[in-house]
Order: C-alpha cells, then structure tokens, then sequence
C-alpha cells in the first residue's frame, strides 16, 4: 500500500506539474473573471486544461448542463461557459489535492485511513459543489419571489397616481439603493441601465425577464408588456390580480421555510433532551446504588 501511494503521489505531483507548464498562460484572462466559492483557482488552471482536453463534458452531458444552466442563472448569459469551465477546475483541483493529500499522510503515517479518506473525499467535495450551486440557485429564484409582490404593489401605487411605467420603475429602484446585493433589484438596475443604453421598452424587459429564469418574472413581464400602453385602469386592474396570485405564491415559499428551519431545529432539541436526561438521571442512579 506505501508502494501505491507512493506511486500516485508522484503522479499526481508530476502530471500537475506537466499541465502546468502545457497551459502556460492559457487561462491567465479567467483570474479576473469575477465568481463566488472559487479558493483554488491557480491550483485549477492546469486542470482547466486536462478539462478541455479531456472532453469531461461530453463524458457527463446532464451533468454539465445542470452545471452550466445553474452557472447562467446566477451570473448571466455572458461569460457562462468560462464560469462553467472555472467550475470545473475548481472541482478537479479539490480532488486532486485530496488524493495527492491523502496518499502524502498514508506515506507519513503508515495508515491505509489516509488515502481512503483521500479519495472518498475527492468523489465527496465536488458532489457537494454542485448540490451547493443548485441550491444558490433556488435561494435566488425565491428571494426574487418573496421580493415581486412587494415591487408589484409598489407600482400599481405609482401608476395609480399618475407615473408611467418606467418612471415606477425606477423610482421603485431608486429607493431601494441599499438592497444592491439582492437579485431582483439587481436585475432592475441593468434593465434600466439598458435603457439609458438605447435599448427599447419591450427589448430591455425582455431580457431582464431571461436574466431572472423566473416563471412569476415572465409572467409579470408579459402583463406589463401587453397592457402598459393601455395604460389607465385596465393596467392597473391586470397588475393586481397578478398581484394577489403573486402574493399567494410568497406565502407558500414563506411556509416551506418555515418548515425547513424547524426541521433543522429537531436535532438540536433531542441532543439537548438527552442531555437534560443524562443530568437529571445521573445523580437518581447514583442515589440508588449508594
């Protein structure tokens, strides 16, 4: 066993090594490329490499489109496949550095635990990557659901009023300066970028409904689309009837997070019980045997 992982120790140190020198500054331009979790990236450049090469995505097409979709949703169209393939080295690199890391402690140790842990790790951390970036991606799609019926109401008042749609829009965004990192106001502040930009009405709604992926986003993008010129009361009528199935939609989501956090709370609350059974029983039993 000390002989094998000797063996993959060196092999791992030394393809690295030659991937290294293959991608010289291949990849140099994706340092700058701006995406979260990724703590490996210079470890994962010559990997890049073995991932082009190597053809992974063709050897894993549902994965990788999973992967990609998820990529494109939380990023954007642009640059999505240099996301997904900086993904995929940050991958490679945790596995292999987990390999090279466990067959290293199995030599310094003499326990077979350590390269066994190393691999069952480097199959572990990546399955988890992925299930992470999924689940960012149903946090977002539901932070933008839990946000719509209030941005929706918003502008039924405005438009009430007498503004028009876009002036709604961006008076709507303009007050809500301090939720930059929130998707949907994050979309609305390229939407209306687009527009200072020349884009049209109907062309910047568009794609801000593409941008989210959001059913209710699409849904709302249709009815402003198809009754903002209308204007008047009809427009107003559309817009609050979207917004009570909207605001039924938010008190679902509401409730299954309500549910997940008492789910998480079960554990805590029998460990504790426990706990309180082994002080309290403790001194019973000693009492009886004395």
């Amino acid at each position: 066993m000390l002989f094998i992982c000797g063996a993959i120790l060196l092999l791992c140190s030394g393809f690295w090594l030659f991937l290294r020198i293959r991608c010289g500054g291949r990849y140099t331009a994706l340092r700058e490329l701006p995406m979260e979790g990724l703590r490996l990236r210079r470890l994962g450049e010559p990997l890049l490499l073995l991932a082009e090469r190597g053809r992974i995505a063709s050897c894993l097409p549902a994965v990788m489109f999973r992967i990609q979709r998820s990529v494109q949703r939380l990023y954007g169209m642009r640059y999505s496949a240099e996301r997904t393939l900086l993904f995929m080295g940050e991958m490679l690199a945790f596995s292999w550095l987990l390999i090279t890391g466990g067959s290293a402690l199995t030599l310094l140790t003499g326990e077979q635990a350590g390269i066994i842990i190393g691999v069952g790790l480097a199959v572990a951390i990546p399955v988890a990557m992925v299930s992470d970036l999924h689940k960012k991606v149903r946090l977002r799609e539901q932070n933008i659901m839990l946000e719509l019926p209030e941005l929706l109401n918003s502008i039924v008042l405005l438009v009430g009023a007498g503004e028009t749609v876009q002036r709604a829009i961006i008076r709507c965004v303009n007050s809500r300066q301090g939720d930059a990192s929130h998707p949907l106001y994050a979309e609305l502040r390229k939407m209306t970028a687009e527009w200072e930009g020349g884009y049209s009405f109907q062309q910047a709604f568009e794609n801000f409904s593409k941008r989210c992926a959001v059913q209710e986003v699409s849904i709302f993008t249709t009815t402003v689309l198809l009754n903002y010129r209308r204007g008047g009361a009809d427009f107003v009528l559309s817009l609050r009837d979207l917004s009570r199935m909207l605001w039924e939609k938010r008190k679902a989501i509401s409730r299954t997070r309500g549910e997940q956090a008492s789910s998480k709370l079960v554990f805590p609350m029998v460990v504790i019980f426990l706990i309180v059974i082994v002080l309290v029983g403790t001194p019973a039993l000693m009492m009886l045997k004395m």
